[in-house]
């Protein structure tokens, strides 16, 4: 399968620094910045549009993002665990080395966004649209990707046990090199997906057959 191209986010160099307090300043909107070692813990970001801004080290677990505008951003080594995105915006993003526990992407719209080494476990994508997304070396554990609409995802090397793929079809999904013993998925999902040797007997065994070696 060929792999999709992925868009990067567009950040200019020499950002300024900032802090969670500008985003009063910018009338619910932030630009061109980068915000380092900041605490945003259980704070409300509903509605707030972030552009070309890079988070450092940024804590916000627990925060609210509800129908948030991102784009051109990027998240590395933050804590975003149980942070609400519903119904967020996601266009040219990258989640890197973060912490993603819990978090939710539900009812989410997500273009060209990656998720670089992130633990993701107990999360849930109910409804969204991803296109063009990638994750790599990512943990999903118990993550629930149920009732989407899959366009060009990838999955790299993860730990995707336990996944909810009900009522999202997988055709041209590539899951031969991720690693799971059990998923949540009904046969007709599975219908164009690719999967290694191994897997397929992990499949049988799920649906009651009987392997003879």
């Amino acid at each position: 399968m060929t792999k999709a191209k992925i868009e990067k986010p567009r950040i200019g160099t020499d950002l300024p620094s900032a802090t969670l307090l500008d985003i009063d300043d910018y009338e619910e909107a932030l630009y061109h910045c980068i915000l380092s070692n900041c605490d945003g813990e259980k704070e409300n970001y509903d509605r707030t549009e972030f552009t070309e801004v890079v988070f450092k080290q940024v804590k916000f677990n627990g925060a609210s993002f509800k129908n948030v505008e991102l784009t051109d951003v990027v998240f590395e080594n933050c804590d975003l665990s149980n942070v609400d995105f519903l119904e967020a915006i996601i266009h040219r993003v990258e989640f890197k080395d973060t912490k993603m526990v819990g978090v939710n992407f539900a009812d989410a719209t997500l273009r060209n966004v990656r998720f670089d080494d992130c633990l993701i476990n107990l999360s849930s994508y109910n409804y969204s649209s991803p296109k063009q997304v990638m994750f790599d070396h990512c943990s999903l554990r118990n993550t629930d990707f149920y009732a989407c609409k899959f366009n060009k995802v990838q999955f790299q090397q993860c730990d995707l046990n336990e996944v909810n793929f009900s009522q999202t079809p997988l055709k041209n999904v590539d899951l031969s090199n991720s690693t799971f013993e059990r998923l949540i998925v009904s046969l007709d999902e599975l219908d164009g997906c690719e999967i290694s040797p191994q897997q397929a007997i992990a499949f049988a065994t799920m649906l009651g057959l009987k392997v003879k070696e």
